[in-house]
């Protein structure tokens, strides 16, 4: 009967992460555009490529266990895109966007970190072997996309530190509204 329950937990909390990973689907593309730094833009655009391919791996999985992926909301991914989404429609420009893009994207990643190495150890208890593969292939590039953001917030937070587009009287990287210009 325990077994049973955490077969039903693990599907629940896969349908959770699938909705997530259809929502970045969607919200890359978006991160991708705002960011000023090629690199960063890149970097997106890359993790978006693999993101389609989590959705595949996910399919597979339920497809595996003869059940559908849909069915689920994940609230918490809902809120982190809804953040990166503010920190897109921000006045921060330049390097301080692309600072505030990399810590949006950071929670996101931290946040499929969990998800997926909880999932992943719901799937060994339960024995299935195939999904255990899927999901450490996934969980590793999730790690591997998190250093990757690291190490262009090392160099792209020193640049929005030493921001000389910014005026004495204005925070460093905000640009003057165009009543500020009036």
């Amino acid at each position: 009967m325990q077994h049973e329950a955490l077969r039903d937990l693990y599907i629940d909390e896969l349908r959770d992460i699938y909705s997530a990973e259809t929502q970045l689907v969607k919200a890359l593309p978006k991160m991708a555009k705002a960011a000023t730094s090629d690199e960063l833009r890149s970097g997106f655009e890359e993790h978006l490529e693999q993101t389609r391919g989590h959705v595949s791996r996910l399919e597979q999985i339920f497809e595996d266990l003869d059940e559908k992926p849909s069915g689920k909301k994940c609230s918490g991914m809902e809120g982190l895109v809804k953040e990166g989404g503010e920190m897109i429609k921000n006045e921060f420009e330049g390097e301080v966007k692309d600072a505030g893009l990399i810590g949006a994207a950071q929670r996101v990643e931290h946040y499929e970190i969990a998800a997926y190495g909880t999932v992943r150890a719901f799937a060994e208890l339960l024995g299935d072997r195939n999904a255990v593969d899927l999901l450490s292939q996934t969980l590793e590039e999730e790690k591997e996309t998190d250093k990757k953001l690291t190490q262009l917030a090392s160099e792209i937070n020193v640049e929005a530190s030493q921001n000389e587009g910014a005026s004495e009287d204005e925070p460093s990287g905000r640009r003057k509204t165009k009543a500020a210009h009036a």
